[in-house]
């Protein structure tokens, strides 16, 4: 007979094991980081700079201390590198050797890249770098028509096809711009390369999906991770006949648990802390998910014409009192230190508002110095009642 959990119970197993609301860290911010990178698996990198990137974001999100800086230096010392999962991310180097089946697979052409192969450039591009040492895709001049839906010049596309095979990897950025080189030169010494197997690699997918999310059914592990979703559902059958992982049915729908994770439920969630997430948070990605188990039906509108957009362009999901409560359309004007909020939109089921904005208020001082503003101005909420109440906040918050 499989366990039920309350949602509630759901809830916080889930936000406990995503490590949201954070809790007071040991030891160095760096090393807090690093902690927060290699429990969640995976940190996504997103260009979008309206308020502080989503790749900053989440990790704050879990480190009150980080900076972004960190990055730069476990890029340094070797302790991430920069790939893939379901979208580019930052992943530890732990891990490295798990990525390799992807590697494999676009380099062998099991699985397609979405630009053309072209060998004679791939090869020019290798052996530029491996004469002239790292590289950056403007160091390829180019005065022909650019290509395709995103109009790249062929140098880099195969860079990219370079990078996304193996062949090369990316020490470090330079003004959020990528820099090339040899993958040998940049894998420390002693790097596991041993390609795992298909049964040990969906292992690992499953084992660290659930670890950082708790409760995780096979589609969620296998999210957009090509090819994977048949072996990872027979794995997660094989995992439950030998005890272990636990099915355990939760909001009408059955999920996969390790057994050490059911423990969390014996611990406080910090309820009264309340979170300014990034669009891109591990957390909230997967949006069939948060609708299935939070009820927050959540769209990213920057991707949707102006005319259609219900909350604003880049709207950030807010979480407090372990449910997702509202939804604020944000933007940082940097060169006068002064953070917009175009929107604030509370759910439905949010009926008092005192609690919730004393929260939002602290989190917002704190959220503030993070975009590196100091002055803060709001137009509009929704309902549209409540606005003179969060402006009072407001007012004596940027005082």
């Amino acid at each position: 007979m499989k366990e039920s959990l309350s949602i509630q119970q759901a809830r916080k197993l889930v936000l406990l094991s995503q490590r949201i609301p954070p809790k007071n860290q040991a030891g160095s911010a760096t090393a807090a980081t690093l902690s927060a990178i290699e429990h969640l698996g995976y940190i996504q990198i997103d260009t979008i700079s309206v308020i502080q990137r989503a790749h900053h974001h989440t990790l704050w999100s879990r480190n009150p201390r980080y900076k972004a800086a960190h990055l730069d230096q476990l890029l340094l010392d070797k302790l991430i590198f920069e790939y893939w999962s379901h979208a580019a991310a930052y992943l530890p180097l732990r891990d490295y050797r798990f990525s390799l089946p992807r590697k494999h697979a676009l380099a062998s052409g099991e699985q397609s890249h979405w630009y053309d192969r072209d060998e004679q450039m791939m090869k020019f591009v290798l052996n530029r770098i491996a004469a002239e040492g790292p590289l950056m895709a403007k160091d390829f001049e180019y005065t022909g028509k650019k290509i395709g839906e995103w109009k790249t010049k062929p140098a880099k596309r195969a860079l990219e096809y370079l990078f996304m095979q193996g062949e090369l990897m990316v020490p470090y950025r330079v003004k959020f711009h990528k820099v090339y080189d040899l993958t040998e030169r940049v894998l420390p010494e002693g790097t596991d390369t041993t390609l795992p197997d298909p049964e040990e690699y969906a292992r690992f997918l499953i084992i660290r999906y659930l670890r950082a999310n708790g409760l995780g059914q096979s589609a969620e592990v296998a999210y957009l991770l090509y090819g994977t979703r048949p072996l990872v559902s027979a794995t997660l059958e094989d995992m439950v006949s030998t005890g272990e992982l636990r099915q355990v049915r939760a909001a009408g729908e059955i999920y996969y648990t390790l057994p050490a994770s059911l423990e969390l439920l014996n611990k406080p969630l910090a309820r009264s802390k309340l979170k300014i997430l990034s669009p891109f948070d591990n957390l909230v990605i997967q949006r069939r998910r948060m609708k299935a188990l939070f009820g927050f039906d959540y769209l990213i509108e920057c991707y949707v014409p102006r005319s259609r957009r219900r909350y604003g362009y880049f709207s950030l999901p807010i979480l407090w009192d372990g449910k997702l409560v509202a939804r604020m359309d944000c933007r940082a004007e940097r060169n006068e230190s002064l953070l917009h909020i175009h929107h604030l939109a509370l759910e439905p089921t949010v009926l008092k508002t005192d609690a919730l904005f004393l929260a939002l208020r602290k989190e917002l001082e704190a959220f503030l110095q993070f975009n590196h503003c100091n002055k803060l101005r709001v137009y509009r909420t929704s309902p549209a009642k409540v606005k003179p109440e969060l402006q009072i906040l407001i007012n004596d918050l940027t005082r």
